[in-house]
């Protein structure tokens, strides 16, 4: 839980949840007004992790973000595989 703004995170530091506190003797109309509180903040949660599933899984956007990356992973791994076949007709 962060104690500045009293929201638990997650491991990725993301806001997940604020603690709840029961209230003994709440009404029925107290009740279900935290549930539909409670209901609009999952919903908002759920969209909003979607939303980030979908950032992170975006295969375009994530070339275009790490092209640089990509392009010294792709020279490293062309070095070695030269290399590697290279060393075989040698034999």
């Amino acid at each position: 839980m962060n104690d500045s703004t009293d929201v638990y995170v997650s491991g990725a530091g993301e806001p997940v949840a604020r603690p709840t506190h029961g209230v003994p003797g709440r009404s029925s109309a107290q009740i279900r007004h935290d549930i539909e509180v409670r209901r609009n903040e999952l919903s908002r949660s759920v969209d909003a992790l979607r939303n980030r599933v979908a950032e992170l899984t975006d295969w375009r956007r994530q070339v275009r973000e790490h092209r640089q990356e990509l392009m010294v992973g792709a020279a490293v791994a062309g070095f070695a595989i030269g290399g590697f076949l290279a060393l075989r007709r040698r034999r």
